[in-house]
């Protein structure tokens, strides 16, 4: 139990907990990104990748991701967070390492499916930790800050990797940005601990975070939830619906947009790096707007689900303009760049509010298990879009029309989270809690 230190120096430990999160996302996602920008330059022409080669690489990683999405949060819940993260990010940070030894395309193959596996456990870890740490009515804006390290990982990674590896050779890429992972590691071991059991609580701050969760507040007191019992919850599949249907459009915008701005407006790679610096800033700042959004209506006296909802029918109805992106692109690539830059803004203030449905919807024991269940049907509708997005694009390629297809997936874009918000209000039309 939390000793009673002065007020003024503990009030808000959540937060160092929180900017730990935030620090591993930001660690996962450059993590994830440096095989890409060693692409070209560095591993195609040293291990003679035909473009089927890395294409499978690519989907090694998002097959072991979404798969590893359902073990990690079943693992995490079951050894609790503090080791539960510390494991998955040891693994990752190691085999980001190994990469630097890889020698064939099978090796990296290999590699990049451990990595899948064991950056899944990021966000059951994440989400699970700002259900512990933080009252309901914070845990969007604390989701939004944690997530908005997606993008900073985005930012980062451009500006540093290249440099890395023009200077020190490209496996040094590999080496340092997981030796930070293993860094980080250091810093959460002796920072983190459960809320019920940390020194560096006060009383006060205990009381706070769990004054709207009743009988939830010995997290540990009851055992985790067989992960077949959360199947028969139609609260897990209405969280399942919203990951499988907006989760494909940032995959899309991550692995696509470099590629639409220099097929529609013929911009180098130079050309490329401020561009998407914009887009991935301003989604930044949507992740975090956009949790503020629905703790907003929360405090002025909004019902939990009400908030939740009518934030979600915002953020859907902000990723409509991606219809017009082409079009007014056409007076000015910046007018594109903006308009994808809203959408992403858009999509990440989303993903904020969707998490913590979760832990709305959920006792704190079946968080993690919930998230990893949603993240690989999330994950599984990015690799769907990803085919997709592949096969219409060489077919409107061949017909020398490769802006239809970017048309047609624009639509599917900005249609995908009007289309979600619409089934999970069927599915959980009051937000019941899940009572086990």
């Amino acid at each position: 139990m939390a000793n009673n230190q002065p007020t003024k120096s503990r009030k808000g430990y959540r937060w160092i907990i929180l900017s730990l999160v935030f620090f591993a996302t930001t660690i996962n996602y450059l993590d994830r990104q440096v095989i890409s920008l060693l692409k070209d330059d560095y591993l195609q022409p040293l291990f003679g990748w035909k473009e089927s080669d890395y294409a499978n690489i690519v989907i090694a990683f998002q097959v072991a991701y979404a798969l590893g999405m359902v073990g990690s949060g079943i693992i995490i819940d079951k050894i609790g967070t503090k080791l539960g993260y510390a494991l998955s990010l040891t693994v990752w940070s190691l085999t980001a390492i190994g990469h630097a030894f890889g020698s064939s395309t099978f090796g990296f193959l290999i590699a990049r499916a451990v990595l899948g596996v064991s950056e899944a456990g990021n966000f059951p870890a994440a989400i699970k930790t700002v259900a512990e740490w933080f009252p309901k009515k914070e845990r969007a804006l604390a989701a939004g800050i944690f997530n908005s390290g997606t993008n900073v990982g985005a930012i980062v990674a451009p500006l540093s990797v290249p440099l890395i590896a023009a200077t020190l050779g490209w496996e040094w890429a590999f080496v340092i940005t997981g030796a930070i992972g293993l860094t980080w590691l250091i810093f959460w071991w002796i920072f983190y601990d459960s809320p019920q059991k940390h020194k560096k609580i006060t009383s006060e701050e205990l009381l706070y975070i769990s004054e709207d969760d009743g009988s939830e507040v010995e997290l540990n007191s009851d055992p985790p939830i067989k992960w077949f019992k959360l199947l028969s919850y139609r609260q897990t599949w209405s969280f399942a619906i919203l990951k499988f249907f907006t989760d494909p459009i940032w995959w899309f915008i991550l692995f696509w947009l470099p590629s639409f701005l220099n097929k529609q407006y013929g911009m180098t790679k130079l050309d490329l790096a401020l561009p998407i610096a914009v887009v991935y800033t301003m989604a930044m700042f949507g992740s975090i707007a956009g949790g503020w959004l629905s703790g907003y209506f929360i405090r002025i006296g909004w019902p939990l689900y009400k908030a939740r909802r009518i934030a979600l029918l915002i953020f859907a109805v902000c990723a409509l303009p991606m219809l017009a992106a082409q079009w007014m692109g056409s007076y000015s690539y910046w007018n594109a760049v903006i308009i994808i830059g809203f959408a992403a803004s858009a999509h990440q203030a989303w993903s904020a509010n969707i998490f913590t449905t979760v832990s709305d919807m959920f006792p704190k024991q079946a968080v993690a298990s919930v998230v990893g269940i949603g993240g690989m049907v999330g994950a599984f509708g990015g690799i769907l879009i990803a085919k997709t997005a592949g096969a219409l694009f060489d077919h409107y390629d061949a017909l020398n029309q490769i802006e239809s297809g970017y048309h047609i997936m624009f639509i599917i874009c900005a249609f995908a989270y009007l289309a979600a918000w619409a089934l999970f209000s069927l599915l959980v039309p009051k937000m019941p809690k899940v009572k086990i």
